[in-house]
């Protein structure tokens, strides 16, 4: 049944006495593998599931051996933590609260009203938030809740679970709040709606937009590109995305956190394939003390991809803009890469051929081992333009052009990092070739 969750046990190869080791409890201070719980965890579950390639697990994780330790002051075997890779997205927490849930649906107004004082002696007060037991519940569900948001991939929020809202979590399942050991304060005598824990307004987007949330009405095509282009034209920039645009997040210079956003999708979740931003009009929707910052541009499209724009004002600045040797006005991209590989050398290049004699391309020959080396473009008349330089595989791959067909090149999905890991090539016909170099390297 779909309303049921699914909880599995996986019994690990480590003992009671390794999970329970101070040096990686995440709470005590002098641990020095705080991060070990998590590798541990996300080792176990790789065994279990055995993920397949293209097979995204999404894992909320409990360690039944979490274990209150009073005279060290800190819960052996728990780590609060979320995240994962493109295999597996994982979130983790200890079962120190776990005395105060409610066991079942009648259980849940009793557990958020229960005023029995924590007694240190048998089990943890978590952060000093935990000295009652509906406290307790609060704290548990929801950090483990805050910790399950990073694992479907929430930030940080300006408010909410994914901030430490979840203190307040009892408000959404009573009318009353009891004394509270926390505030040292007497409870709400009335918990209305805009008192609750919620989710952020930029959760909710993402959930919206989610694999796991997705509804069997959504309609989904796997033929469109997921990826969002961005484009620099006169006077502004065109980001467009085959899915639809859903909203864009800013980030002036200093902001940790998301505080300012567009949304650009209707009710029914659909978004404009092609959104026309100007700088003036992103600062104008900034308090005064922000308009003149340095501003970062995450955009979101329909099916979750990411496209993030780190300096919007040099995307389109004078800076950006060159003139071909044909005296037609031209733009820079930004640079891709942290350049950080051995050898590595910054490189531009402006294709003569193209512009000049109008030779057609017939091929494009990419040099790769688990990086890319170099791109080399083969015109009709023998001749070629090498970007970067040959190596790894030897001879290289090639894409040959259908030029029967008048096929160009549209553009490039490139992965990225410290250097960069892998390229596809995208033509105007709606090829794309495989992802020349580590297609899992880097980010997209």
């Amino acid at each position: 049944m779909r309303n049921e969750a699914k909880i599995h046990i996986i019994r690990m190869d480590k003992t009671v006495q390794e999970i329970q080791d101070l040096d990686i409890a995440q709470q005590h201070g002098p641990a020095k593998k705080k991060g070990d719980l998590f590798a541990i965890a996300m080792e176990e579950v790789r065994k279990y599931f055995q993920p397949r390639d293209g097979q995204t697990q999404y894992v909320s994780c409990m360690f039944l051996d979490a274990h209150w330790d009073k005279k060290a002051g800190t819960v052996r075997g728990h780590a609060a933590l979320g995240g994962g890779d493109e295999t597996v997205k994982l979130a983790i927490f200890g079962s120190h609260c776990l005395q105060s849930y409610p066991a079942h649906l009648e259980e849940v107004v009793p557990a958020f009203t229960d005023c029995t004082r924590t007694d240190t002696n048998f089990v943890a007060n978590d952060c000093n938030e935990s000295g009652s037991n509906w406290e307790a519940v609060n704290i548990g569900i929801g950090a483990h809740l805050h910790e399950t948001g990073h694992l479907l991939g929430c930030p940080h929020q300006e408010s909410g679970i994914m901030l430490r809202d979840y203190v307040r979590l009892n408000r959404t399942f009573t009318t009353r709040e009891p004394y509270s050991t926390r505030t040292k304060q007497a409870g709400q005598r009335l918990c209305l709606p805009k008192d609750e824990c919620a989710w952020h307004r930029l959760d909710a987007l993402r959930f919206r937009y989610h694999t796991c949330f997705r509804l069997p009405t959504d309609v989904v095509s796997p033929h469109l590109d997921p990826s969002i282009q961005v484009w620099t034209v006169d006077g502004a920039v065109l980001a467009t995305a085959a899915t639809g645009v859903a909203w864009i997040e800013i980030f002036p210079e200093g902001d940790d956190v998301c505080h300012h956003w567009i949304e650009y999708a209707d009710r029914d979740g659909n978004g404009p394939r092609q959104i026309s931003l100007t700088e003036q009009s992103i600062r104008d929707r900034l308090p005064d003390d922000k308009k003149k910052r340095k501003l970062k541009i995450d955009l979101f499209s329909c099916s979750g991809t990411k496209h993030t724009i780190q300096d919007f004002s040099q995307l389109g600045s004078k800076e950006s803009r060159v003139k071909l040797p044909d005296g037609r006005p031209g733009f820079k991209s930004s640079k891709l890469g942290f350049s950080q590989m051995q050898g590595s050398q910054p490189q531009e290049s402006i294709f003569a051929i193209a512009w000049k004699s109008k030779e057609q391309m017939l091929r494009i020959k990419i040099y790769h081992g688990a990086s890319l080396d170099g791109i080399e473009f083969c015109y009709e008349d023998g001749r070629s333009e090498l970007f970067g330089k040959r190596g790894g595989k030897e001879g290289g791959s090639v894409f040959a052009l259908d030029t029967r067909m008048g096929e160009t090149i549209l553009g490039f999905y490139v992965r990225a990092g410290a250097w960069i890991d892998g390229i596809q090539i995208l033509t105007s016909a709606g090829r794309k070739s495989e992802v020349y170099g580590n297609a899992t390297g880097g980010s997209g």
